[in-house]
């Protein structure tokens, strides 16, 4: 965890506080295996390879993804000891994972925001949840709308078939412009998993609940080929990674993971944009 500290932040044009003084995290995430049916043996050693060569890569220039993955996703991301974070060098693999794509429905921000933040989400996941209700809010108040950061989400399902569904809602329900409030509706409050929330009947609803217009098409979206293809391209990027836990994220390369305290993705994203001025 970043050391707490006094230092000078540049000033936003919005109501952000410096990362100075953090609470303690509560490193908090949910692991799960791979959903779906698994590749053959040829794909399973093709994809062991290329997980490997991806987690090197990153681990390597990151420092922290192989705490995203350990067991149980209760430890914490490894930080610098000085509490100081180093922007990985231009060109570097892990901040070409950003798409920038102006016309993604799933994310929020600029396409040329300079901090982007990936966030590897389970809609089933407790944590991912009280990131949501805890700190989203603020981070999009405070750094989004100021122009600084940019969220990519990515659909990660790994508690079983309504996690699956979440996801493919969650795609839907972006193909009419109502991720992010289907997202807030979903991850709003509290709920067990695999309980009937995320079932082709309860998403319906969340989805009407979330301002989606046409409910025919959000059907036929969400049992679309697009759809599942979509959601396992996000998969398949948390996994290259080496990330088992849910919610995960990061942020210019960096990895933070959990439902942590917001002042420390604020300390992560003062510093990271410092660095780009």
């Amino acid at each position: 965890m970043p050391v707490a500290r006094t230092r000078k932040t540049k000033t936003r044009n919005s109501k952000g506080a410096s990362g100075a003084g953090k609470a303690k995290g509560r490193g908090g995430g949910s692991r799960g295996g791979r959903p779906g049916a698994g590749p053959d043996r040829g794909g399973r050693r093709r994809f062991g390879a290329a997980v490997l060569a991806a987690v090197l890569v990153c681990a390597l220039a990151v420092g922290v993804l192989s705490a995203i993955g350990s067991p149980g996703g209760q430890e914490e991301a490894a930080a610098p000891e000085d509490g100081e974070v180093q922007p990985l060098p231009e060109g570097h693999p892990a901040l070409e994972l950003a798409r920038r794509d102006a016309g993604d429905p799933l994310a929020l921000g600029s396409a040329d925001a300079p901090v982007v933040m990936l966030e590897y989400v389970d809609f089933q996941d407790a944590f991912a949840g009280v990131h949501a209700r805890e700190t989203h809010a603020a981070l999009v108040e405070e750094y989004v709308d100021a122009g600084v950061l940019r969220v990519e989400f990515r659909n990660f399902p790994v508690h079983g078939p309504e996690s699956d569904t979440a996801a493919r809602a969650a795609w839907a329900a972006g193909q009419q412009d109502r991720f992010w409030e289907f997202h807030d509706v979903a991850l709003g409050e509290e709920f067990h998993q695999n309980s009937g929330r995320f079932d082709e009947d309860g998403v319906r609803e969340l989805a009407e609940r979330a301002g989606v217009a046409d409910l025919e098409r959000f059907e036929a979206d969400l049992a679309s080929e697009e759809s599942g293809e979509a959601v396992g391209r996000d998969a398949e990027e948390a996994y290259r990674l080496g990330v088992t836990a849910t919610p995960s994220f990061l942020i210019n390369g960096h990895a933070l993971q959990g439902a942590r305290p917001a002042d420390e993705f604020r300390d992560m994203i003062d510093q990271l944009y410092e660095a780009t001025e």
